[in-house]
């Protein structure tokens, strides 16, 4: 099997390893993680937007910051593929430096001002988000799904979940539109409103991970890598290297060789590397991919945290869609950074903002989370193009990846691992199957 670029190629390059295949990682950067990495220093950021200038004193050193261009959060209590992923590289030795921390609230957007997203049945009663009346409604609604149980059907209340519409549900209990607005979008962390027309399952688990995900950590339910998404890479890498992959940095692909109509082999510098899969990201295959949108994301500087955050060190601000009159939601999140100029400190945070593109002027579609976040001391705008493999690959066994989509955190991402895995394997990914290959290689006691 063998592999190019960015983190979801990282991430299944480590899982191959473990199931035994022999798996060469080539990377045309000098780093991991492809367009997903963590830019260090803040010179090269400014170098890689096309910023002339260098960075200004008042931004501390360079060397002190490390910028990831498609922050994504992990879900604390996550039943999904990455979580598991992460998971399994704590319990080896391949992330004894790769440290949490959780991020310190989850907003939402209405009417021009920001709130701190109900999840428990106390917040919701504390919430102004919401009239008196309709917070009883909530809580009967919160009530309902934390008691859900899908092979109980004692706690269905009349809803059947494969059947009944999310949208059906949220008439049951009688939620008005800004209610239904915030769970979707930041407790269930749908993108649209499509959702409201599927049957309820999905949306119940969704919301039910979140506070679940919350009530283990107490702030939010969400966990980041404390020096940035560039060390998950990284971790799966090193968990490649212990079971015989191979890592190769810095390394063009010039021709992907096909024989027969399926792949053979990737040549580089006038050498091919034999294979029979590959699995690759968009860029290296422009043939086989077709373009699915577009999304806008924003790194911005900031001197400040975020107003009507109780000054939260970290935290994600969800736009629903119909706030601003758009299709999809926008989202935001930032994290703070801390940086020195001489022996003084210095504070500073990063915010990131993105969403999908709808019209011809991205920008402005983005300037009502830019506008939360004023002033700005640096901004670094990127347009990206998003694409979906043309085929499932298993006629060629080349495997794209999709890209990033404008989502804060790693659901999506996951689906498409398990969506490799399943179409390379023929079969579906089983953790519990990976955790005792691991066990083989170190031991019980090691765990």
């Amino acid at each position: 099997s063998n592999n190019n670029n960015n983190k979801n190629e990282c991430i299944l390059s480590g899982i191959m390893s473990v199931n035994g295949k022999k798996v060469l990682h080539m990377d045309r950067n000098p780093y991991y993680g492809g367009e997903s990495s963590s830019i260090t220093p803040l010179e090269e950021l400014y170098k890689r937007f096309g910023i002339s200038d260098s960075p200004p004193e008042s931004m501390g050193r360079g060397r002190d910051w490390n910028v990831d261009l498609i922050p994504k959060f992990l879900m604390a209590n996550g039943k999904n593929t990455v979580c598991q992923l992460v998971k399994m590289l704590l319990y080896t030795e391949v992330t004894r430096y790769l440290d949490f921390k959780v991020v310190e609230g989850s907003f939402v957007y209405k009417g021009g001002k920001i709130y701190k997203v109900p999840s428990t049945e106390t917040e919701a009663l504390a919430s102004n988000l919401m009239g008196m009346f309709e917070k009883r409604r909530f809580r009967k609604f919160l009530v309902f799904v934390a008691n859900f149980d899908e092979n109980d059907p004692k706690t269905f209340e009349g809803v059947d979940p494969k059947l009944t519409t999310m949208g059906d549900v949220y008439k049951k209990f009688d939620l008005g539109q800004d209610v239904v607005d915030f769970t979707g979008h930041a407790l269930a962390l749908y993108r649209t409103d499509d959702y409201l027309e599927q049957p309820c399952l999905e949306t119940i688990n969704r919301i039910k991970l979140y506070s679940e995900s919350l009530a283990r950590y107490g702030k939010s339910p969400y966990l980041y890598p404390l020096y940035g998404l560039g060390e998950l890479p990284q971790g799966f890498a090193r968990l490649s290297a212990i079971y015989g992959g191979t890592y190769m940095l810095n390394k063009p692909v010039d021709e992907i060789v096909m024989e027969g109509g399926h792949v053979v082999g990737v040549k580089s510098e006038g050498e091919v590397a034999r294979c029979k899969q590959l699995i690759c990201d968009p860029s290296y295959i422009p043939d086989r991919v077709h373009k699915v949108g577009q999304v806008i994301r924003v790194i911005c500087v900031l001197s400040h945290p975020i107003k009507n955050t109780n000054d939260a060190n970290s935290c994600q601000i969800i736009i629903p869609q119909n706030q601003v009159n758009r299709k999809s939601a926008c989202v935001r999140r930032y994290l703070y950074a801390v940086t020195s100029r001489g022996h003084i400190y210095v504070w500073k945070y990063i915010a990131i903002a993105s969403t999908t593109v709808e019209t011809s002027d991205p920008e402005a579609e983005i300037e009502p989370a830019l506008e939360l976040l004023e002033p700005i001391d640096q901004k670094f705008v990127a347009i990206s193009d998003m694409y979906d493999p043309r085929d499932d690959g298993t006629e060629s066994q080349i495997f794209a990846s999709r890209s990033y989509d404008a989502t804060t955190h790693f659901e999506t991402t996951c689906n498409d691992i398990k969506d490799i895995y399943k179409r390379m394997t023929g079969s579906d990914f089983d953790f519990e199957n990976m955790k005792r290959k691991q066990n083989d290689v170190f031991g019980e006691d090691e765990q």
